[in-house]
């Protein structure tokens, strides 16, 4: 199943945007160890290499649709798109459209009540 949006191309093969998001992942540990923090209270927090390529797609979506935060609809219309454009990442497509993840800050879902 492929997308008919233009504003959806399919980019690269999962293997190379799974390297990508790996080689981000590790900076994201290096810049956390180097301020300090224990892996044992960031480790799980961070998203998984798939989830990370999943929000760099959807960001690449945004940005071609003139840089435009979605709506809820939007937002969850392009993760099923990118879950059909790629069918490798539809787990993590679909972990990340339930509120099972809104306790990590990097989500999108995340709502910020209050000042932090």
């Amino acid at each position: 199943m492929t997308s008919a949006d233009p504003l959806l191309p399919r980019r690269a093969s999962v293997e190379v945007l799974r390297a990508e998001a790996e080689e981000e992942r590790e900076s994201l540990v290096i810049e956390r160890l180097r301020a300090g923090e224990d892996p044992w209270d960031f480790m799980d927090d961070l998203p998984t290499i798939d989830e990370l390529v999943v929000f760099t797609l959807r960001a690449e979506h945004i940005a071609a649709d003139g840089g435009l935060r979605p709506t809820h609809a939007r937002n969850q219309r392009l993760l099923r798109q990118i879950a059909a454009q790629y069918p490798e990442l539809s787990r993590a497509v679909w972990g990340m459209m339930g509120a099972e993840n809104t306790h990590r800050r990097w989500d999108a879902v995340v709502r910020v009540i209050g000042d932090r």
